[in-house]
């Protein structure tokens, strides 16, 4: 029994390894010269820049109209 048609598909997987392999290290060059993470002319961070501590408002309006619930004496 011949085994070159598996052979062939394993040397290709290999090389679309090889090629995936390339890209990620162009990628990681390119972010290497880009200096990494961009920050503010202040120096604040950008993932929480505008955040205050304390409670947040709600991100929607409740309505007015909604009855209230009364407790039953116990």
């Amino acid at each position: 029994m011949s085994n070159k048609g598996a052979t062939f598909a394993k040397r290709q997987r290999e090389i679309a390894r090889q090629e995936r392999a390339r890209e990620k290290a162009a990628k990681r060059l390119a972010r290497k010269e880009l200096g990494g993470r961009e920050e503010h002319a202040d120096g604040e961070d950008p993932d929480i820049a505008g955040i205050v501590p304390g409670p947040q408002p709600l991100p929607y309006d409740l309505p007015d109209d909604l009855p209230e619930e009364k407790e039953e004496p116990k």
